[in-house]
């Protein structure tokens, strides 16, 4: 029953945005819950971890190294450029390019296994993407949009040691002591992290209500065009590099999906509420168009 649920993410995200854009009373009140909310996420994420997992790194070094360099490279610098090119404000574009200077997601593993890619390397590449996301995204987030706004980076810096290292580093220990009883739950913690991330969205959609109308369309396009970027990147430059077709749909997967949840977080915590959308719209349009390429891949693979 819970992994029918945790599977129709996207419609449980359209339905919640499309209550919260109505009746933006029933959510303005929750603001307060998106950090608790996100770590939340991240605590679901580390307890389904194990110690072997990282050891995965050791076995495919390059392929991971490329999935992070192209992770940190291309998708801040396509947030930027797109951004310029849809002539988003300032608030926007600092949203846009928290979206590209964040990790990859938890959401891009299910994708990964819907599309038939390598799950267990997908995995590897979010937890290390993650891991340097501590350090790499306040600086990022600095170099790009720090002329434009204040960037307090080292801020950041200890927030996200806060909101994604601690959470993540306690569920492995508990995963590693507890592993027998964790293991049957997997299901509830996918379940938490999809109701977590849809209240969320719904919050930042409410929070954004009377300035959705007039900013929606180039904002989703610049989001669906990022988004694109980054898949479509991923999946030919890993074929350059000669890599088959398994391995180059979980990197293209990997730098397409974005923790946009925590791109939120350090929207709302740092910026404001507005910078906060492209991160709630870009949580439900990646699952989205993940969930579209994966069917595509699938039926390739079974053809």
């Amino acid at each position: 029953m819970l992994k029918k649920i945790t599977a129709l993410f996207p419609i449980w995200a359209i339905i919640f945005s499309i209550i919260a854009y109505l009746q933006p009373s029933l959510v303005i009140d929750f603001k307060s819950w998106i950090i608790p909310l996100l770590i939340l996420i991240m605590f679901c994420m580390g307890i389904t971890l194990r110690v072997d997992d990282f050891k995965r790194v050791l076995k495919k070094p390059k392929i991971i190294a490329l999935t992070v360099a192209l992770q940190f490279l291309i998708m801040p610098l396509a947030a930027f450029l797109i951004s310029k090119l849809f002539n988003l404000s300032d608030e926007l574009l600092v949203g846009m390019v928290l979206v590209g200077a964040v990790s990859g997601g938890t959401a891009s593993n299910v994708i990964a296994y819907l599309a038939k890619a390598d799950v267990a390397l997908s995995i590897t590449m979010t937890i290390v993407s993650t891991l340097l996301s501590i350090i790499i995204t306040p600086y990022l987030t600095l170099l790009y949009v720090g002329q434009t706004v204040p960037v307090p980076a080292l801020s950041m810096l200890l927030s996200i040691l806060k909101i994604v290292f601690v959470p993540v580093v306690v569920g492995i220990i508990l995963n590693h002591f507890f592993h027998k009883h964790i293991e049957k739950r997997d299901d509830l913690f996918a379940f938490l992290s999809i109701v977590s991330i849809v209240f969320i969205i719904g919050i930042i959609i409410g929070l954004n209500q009377s300035k959705i109308a007039t900013i929606a369309l180039p904002l989703m396009l610049a989001i669906m065009l990022h988004n694109f970027s980054g898949l479509v990147s991923g999946y030919y430059i890993s074929k350059a590099f000669g890599y088959n077709k398994k391995e180059c749909k979980t990197v293209a997967i990997e730098v397409g999906m974005q923790n946009s949840g925590l791109a939120v977080v350090l929207s709302m915590k740092y910026f404001t509420a507005l910078s906060a959308l492209p991160g709630a719209i870009f949580s439900i349009w990646h699952n989205i168009s993940g969930s579209i390429i994966a069917g595509y891949w699938a039926k390739q693979d079974e053809s």
